[in-house]
């Protein structure tokens, strides 16, 4: 796959295959992160592997699902749920925009998986007290996100963005993903 066609076919995914994550895909995930750009090379992302089944099965309460959707139809069911989780944590002694720089290293890490076909879905509503205990999480270090990953059992695709639709995704008759995308025009204008 060309960057153009990883840019066009990765996107969220939230049901997924009970098949583990293999090591060569989380060894790319975690150099994916070491090898982003960032503000003068500060280096501030960090990650936390979450692995076993039974780590897994403790994150899953403390992450929330879809919120554009009602939970019976975004919530992945029990035989759904990602088998594998990295929580996206900053190091807040190393100054800088540590924003931004999470924002490169999500991408890279999303991207990398997905080249190996591995579906994922970032996350932000989390129960960030909660997984901090439970991670292990300690100052100056704060978790930022958590990310879900996967052999995704849906489609998502991409369609124009209409009066209709708004930005809200939402799922068709097949259960797949339809993400609503603003046109090239709208994003851009040339002087």
């Amino acid at each position: 796959m060309n960057a153009m066609e990883l840019l066009t076919t990765r996107r969220t995914y939230r049901r997924f295959a009970q098949k583990a994550v293999p090591q060569d895909v989380v060894d790319d995930i975690v150099q994916a992160v070491r090898l982003s750009s960032c503000g003068a090379n500060r280096q501030a992302v960090r990650l936390v592997l979450v692995q076993s089944p039974e780590m897994v099965a403790k994150v899953q309460p403390l992450v929330k699902w879809a919120g554009y959707l009602p939970p019976e139809q975004g919530t992945p069911k029990a035989d759904e749920l990602p088998t594998f989780y990295a929580a996206v944590v900053q190091d807040t002694a190393i100054p800088g925009d540590l924003a931004t720089d999470t924002g490169i290293a999500l991408a890279n890490m999303t991207l990398a998986a997905w080249d190996k076909g591995v579906g994922s879905c970032i996350m932000g509503a989390i129960n960030k007290p909660a997984l901090t205990t439970l991670l292990g999480i300690e100052e100056p270090q704060k978790l930022a996100f958590m990310v879900a990953f996967g052999y995704p059992t849906h489609k998502a695709a991409i369609v124009p963005m209409t009066e209709q639709t708004g930005v809200k995704y939402y799922l068709d008759e097949n259960r797949d993903y339809c993400v609503p995308k603003r046109s090239a025009e709208e994003i851009a204008r040339s002087l």
